[in-house]
């Protein structure tokens, strides 16, 4: 009722039903290690066979879809994250325009590009593609917004009230909202309609998740209703979701950390047993996905992550609550024959720290065909640890970048950096290089 009296439609109900529902029903969301076998035999990209020049038509079916809902909160942003400058005066909007543009050129077709935007990214970002890009923006089909969800009370499990400040009493519902969007937006409708069928999804920070056409064309002639592009594990990754086989039926399955149970955390983080990591890009076949959800009551039934918070994010003091979210990569268990396929580190390249950001503006990335590549000479990217007091947020790093100037990091294998240092573009850093000081003073 709360969310019917909110204006959110059908789909966005009956999804966020099918997680309550779980919640009410004492389910914990908990994926045991007991229930899974690894995955094993993922093909990959790098050893399959050039299949040569795309079929027009084929790119013609085509959606490049970008999840550009955040804020980028954690880095102390309160705009859509994708309008932060990563490479010289580009943004990641503007470097993913650019990539579609030159995508359209370079292919001789019309692949479709949507945005699924939040309420608090929509406005942003549409002025900027309105200034910036008008023959992106003039297209009616550019964006659609994604829902939000109550957040509930813990004691009650009825919607968590805050008079105070009614807003914080709505929460994202994650990015397995994106099925829900889609239908009821009216925008899956429209996209078959107009003869799309296969669509590629990534985040809006994943400037390295590029329209590939090799597997474009590797999903297409394989058929399958969903796929999942993953990456090894590596010890850095070993607090993310993996994928896995759910023993009982031999369904591909993803596994995140809040579904694992404390007991099977030394499993969850064994990188050798379970090898693979959801990249967060997925390539769906919207006419399966509309017959699955048709199949369903109208929605992709994902399993439900519950998430412990109070119901002000700033006052440790309020309402406890449970945030109910889905992932979307957790569809991959809702498809019979969905498939995943291991891909090149170059493809996940996400920024979710200022350490990450820092990298990518530096001399150790280039700009090619606009999209950061390591430079010429730079066998990896340079670890890079930043003081998480001084350079947490990006408003931090910026004023540590003395005249806004980057240091150059492209013969750099580890930049560790403790304390208030301040950083210019007259740096440059050779090796693994640690920058201390401990006197309190700049």
């Amino acid at each position: 009722a709360k969310m019917r009296a909110d204006g959110l439609g059908d789909a966005a109900v009956a999804a966020f039903k099918n997680s309550y529902e779980a919640l009410c029903s004492g389910a914990t969301g908990m994926i045991p290690e007991a229930e899974l076998t690894p995955a094993a035999s993922v093909p990959s990209l790098d050893a399959m066979a050039d299949p040569g020049a795309v079929d027009p038509a084929l790119l013609a079916k085509t959606v490049v879809l970008k999840l550009n809902g955040g804020l980028g909160t954690s880095m102390g942003l309160d705009y859509a994250k994708s309008l932060l400058l990563v490479k010289g005066k580009d943004t990641f909007l503007d470097l993913t325009a650019k990539q579609i543009m030159g995508m359209r050129e370079k292919l001789k077709s019309q692949v479709k590009f949507v945005l699924m935007n939040s309420f608090a990214t929509s406005e942003d970002t549409m002025a900027f593609f309105k200034a910036k890009y008008p023959a992106l923006y003039a297209d009616p089909n550019l964006e659609f917004v994604q829902n939000k969800v109550p957040k509930i009370a813990r004691d009650t499990l009825a919607p968590a009230l805050w008079p105070a400040k009614p807003s914080v009493e709505w929460c994202p519902p994650g990015h397995g909202d994106l099925y829900a969007a889609l239908l009821g937006s009216g925008k899956l409708d429209a996209l078959l309609a107009g003869g799309a069928k296969y669509m590629f999804v990534s985040n809006s920070d994943n400037l390295g998740a590029t329209l590939d056409t090799k597997l474009l064309q590797y999903f297409a002639s394989s058929k399958f209703p969903f796929m999942m592009e993953c990456c090894e594990r590596t010890a850095n990754d070993k607090k993310g979701g993996h994928l896995a086989v759910r023993s009982a039926d031999g369904q591909l399955i993803l596994r995140e950390a809040a579904q694992c149970p404390d007991d099977d955390e030394a499993a969850f983080q064994d990188i050798n047993k379970h090898k693979y990591f959801n990249t967060n890009n997925l390539w769906i076949d919207l006419e399966a996905l509309k017959a699955t959800m048709d199949a369903s009551g109208g929605l992709v039934p994902l399993p439900m992550i519950k998430n412990k918070k109070t119901v002000d994010p700033k006052d440790d003091a309020s309402t406890p609550c449970f945030q109910l979210e889905t992932a979307m990569g957790a569809a991959i268990e809702c498809f019979k024959g969905a498939a995943a396929i291991v891909v090149p580190r170059t493809r996940f390249a996400p920024v979710k720290k200022c350490n990450d950001l820092l990298t990518l503006r530096s001399d150790a990335y280039a700009t090619v065909d606009d999209v950061p590549v390591l430079a010429p000479g730079v066998a990896a990217a340079p670890t890079v640890d930043l003081d998480s007091k001084k350079y947490k947020l990006v408003q931090q790093l910026e004023a540590n970048l003395l005249e806004g100037g980057c240091p150059s990091l492209k013969a750099c294998a580890k930049l560790v950096v403790k304390g208030d240092v301040r950083l210019s573009s007259k740096n440059v850093f050779v090796g693994s290089v640690t920058v201390k000081n401990e006197s309190g003073e700049p």
